[in-house]
């Protein structure tokens, strides 16, 4: 019987991975395909288990149903607790081997909270919807699922692999020095670095991350001398805090604009008094017409592509704030929480090269480079200034952060096909 199945799932592969590919790549192909119905199982169980990001008895819940399934693979797996940063914790596995290191990256948690009333997996032939069952769940059943195969095929056994699963990626923990040690810690040893967040699909194509720009944030405080209405412009009162507002922040957009750059306002309150919540989330204001505002708040996001755009956007933004107007002042403060770019290196390019050699060896579709103004940030944003990473390997899908968010279960088998064969001839120093 299994022989039979065995030469059905040859028969089904594609002529150019039966041309090219070798026994052991064979095998990966079969066995991804063949374990399609167990990872969706995997994939419903873990969804169905919430592990919003402040949950933290879900998060470790998720976190040990992945240790089920990679301690039978060989991996010695250690939970790193991380309760002085308010969040649950990381999960590093590792499978030591005479291979070169291959980081694989991926997290534990979702942006929907307990509260939230979008919480079951539900499926409808090759679609599925859920909360997190692509961002990021999908993703650490491709890395499950490709490590699976690759001990079918016998290249685990040798091979030279660290996983760092973080519990925290869509709400992360402070200090970000401590909540992130170990995922840069990690790059700093690794060879090469594989993140599995979604998969980025235009017009049915496959695309390869090479870049991802970076998340941080801002808040601007302006303040001016208050009084009666009468007297604004002049001399005494000059031009009151929502004016300075107003001006910083079109300066902003006038000035600042070029590409793979965006800076966000999102909230923004002003008057005699104003000020903003100890989370950077509400601001409450009052006044009255014939007063001139004595203080105005705003945050927002920067998002910037290189660690070099970053550093001189942040001080054009500082420029243009200390400008002020009569009798007014204000100040720019960046938040300490936030992501790094993972700027586009040659190294990354290559990665990709490496990943469409696959393709074309699996009979797959090859994946031109995505544009990094349509990504969000992510954690190989971490590790991307110590080693070549290659971001967007998890599985296709849409709608992420959002109720409905879903994911094409038929990408969750060329996904991990790709990973298996990618991360075998990666470690094992294959072309």
């Amino acid at each position: 019987m299994r022989l039979v199945l065995a030469a059905l799932l040859l028969f089904a592969l594609p002529t150019a991975a039966a041309a090219q590919s070798n026994p052991a790549e064979q095998t990966m192909m079969q066995t991804v395909q063949s374990e399609h119905d167990r990872h969706i199982a995997l994939l419903e169980r873990m969804v169905n288990q919430n592990s919003g990001s402040l949950n933290l008895p879900g998060v470790r819940a998720v976190g040990d149903m992945v240790r089920t399934e990679l301690e039978p693979l060989g991996f010695e797996v250690s939970w790193v607790d991380m309760a002085e940063t308010g969040r649950a914790g990381h999960l590093i596995a590792r499978h030591p081997g005479s291979g070169r290191n291959v980081l694989l990256i991926g997290h534990l948690d979702t942006v929907f909270e307990a509260d939230n009333p979008f919480q079951r997996f539900e499926r409808t032939g090759s679609r599925a919807t859920g909360p997190g069952v692509g961002d990021d769940k999908g993703g650490v059943v491709v890395i499950i699922a490709a490590l699976r195969a690759m001990q079918a095929a016998g290249t685990l056994q040798d091979a030279n692999i660290t996983i760092v699963l973080t519990g925290d990626e869509e709400r992360i923990g402070a200090p970000v020095a401590i909540a992130r040690q170990d995922l840069i810690a990690a790059g700093r040893e690794a060879a090469f670095a594989l993140e599995f967040e979604n998969l980025a699909v235009e017009d049915e194509n496959d695309f390869g991350t090479i870049a991802r720009r970076s998340s941080a944030n801002w808040t601007l405080t302006t303040t001016g001398r208050t009084g009666h209405s009468s007297g604004v412009f002049n001399d005494n009162l000059g031009y009151g805090a929502i004016y300075e507002m107003a001006r910083i922040l079109d300066g902003f957009r006038r000035e600042l604009p070029e590409p793979n750059l965006t800076y966000n306002v999102g909230v923004i309150g002003g008057g005699t008094p104003a000020a903003i919540d100890a989370e950077g989330f509400s601001v409450t204001a009052s006044g009255k017409t014939n007063i001139v505002a004595s203080t105005a708040v705003a945050r927002g996001d920067l998002r910037t592509l290189t660690a070099e755009q970053d550093a001189r956007i942040r001080a054009g933004m500082q420029a243009i704030v200390d400008a002020h107007l009569p009798r007014t002042d204000a100040e720019l403060v960046f938040g300490e929480s936030g992501y790094p770019p993972m700027a586009p290196t040659e190294g990354n390019r290559a990665l990709l090269a490496r990943l469409n050699a696959v393709n074309r060896d699996l009979g797959l579709p090859e994946m031109a480079e995505y544009d990094p103004a349509r990504r969000g940030a992510a954690d190989s944003g971490f590790v991307a200034a110590d080693v070549d990473t290659l971001g967007g390997l998890g599985v296709a899908g849409g709608n992420a952060h959002a109720d409905g968010e879903w994911v094409d279960l038929d990408s969750l088998v060329r996904q991990s096909q790709r990973a298996a064969v990618l991360i075998s001839r990666l470690s094992l120093g294959q072309p």
